[in-house]
């Protein structure tokens, strides 16, 4: 995926979970909306680089928002959760993902389930039964392993269930980890943070739910989802 020409800056603080105060490079300072709810450990801290999309509308409240950061060992990382649907959508449609390939139609943010749930991804008009795809943006790193969540998420396993009763009217299932840091080698859920989401996921995989993890590489340029990592129990 092919960004937009992005800002450089320096992180000032974080704050209110959607704010974060930048000081770009000519020295003026500005608010820019974080669009990541997660707590972005190891993100986070003042003077950090930072890349920010101009949306170039001076109507809107905040007119930047967040999209990289540089970690204190050089590792860029896309915080911009908005961007893993695109991220996925865009490696299924080149075949990226050999285990979703063949479907002929992608839907978005289409509603379905038994609690009021909007699918990320619906694929459909392939060669197997429809496959549901939840997408979760990781961007938790630990010891060289990435994990999900950073903070507790009951929604998360809301999505687990989900996507097990798809699985039990035969239909496909699958939570696909977008990981946009290109230093991870593995992928393990944080059972330390949210031990309920842990243990939710290693149950829909008993129950057929598949789980994908793909890492991306990632510059001011460019996103791209280029390479699957093992799951760890």
């Amino acid at each position: 995926m092919r960004l937009p020409p992005l800002i450089e800056g320096r992180l000032i603080r974080r704050y209110k979970r959607f704010l974060a105060d930048v000081e770009l490079q000519d020295g003026s300072l500005i608010t820019a909306h974080t669009p990541n709810t997660g707590r972005m450990r190891g993100l986070t801290t003042p003077g950090n680089r930072v890349w920010l999309r101009d949306s170039a509308n001076p109507g809107r409240r905040y007119r930047y928002s967040w999209v990289l950061v540089e970690t204190e060992l050089g590792v860029r990382v896309g915080i911009d959760t908005g961007l893993a649907n695109a991220l996925v959508r865009e490696a299924i449609e080149e075949g990226t993902v050999s285990s979703l390939r063949g479907y002929r139609r992608i839907r978005q943010e289409v509603r379905y389930g038994e609690e009021r749930s909007r699918i990320d991804l619906l694929l459909q008009d392939g060669p197997a039964p429809d496959c549901f795809v939840e997408v979760k943006n990781v961007t938790l790193m630990e010891d060289g392993i990435a994990r999900f969540p950073d903070a507790v998420t009951e929604r998360g396993r809301k999505h687990l269930r989900e996507l097990e009763r798809r699985v039990a009217a035969g239909q496909r299932g699958a939570v696909f980890f977008c990981i946009q840091r290109a230093d991870a080698e593995a992928f393990r859920p944080a059972d330390h943070i949210d031990p309920d989401y842990a243990e939710a996921l290693t149950r829909a995989r008993d129950r057929g739910v598949e789980a994908l993890a793909w890492r991306c590489s990632v510059s001011p340029r460019a996103i791209r989802i280029d390479r699957e990592l093992p799951i760890e129990a």
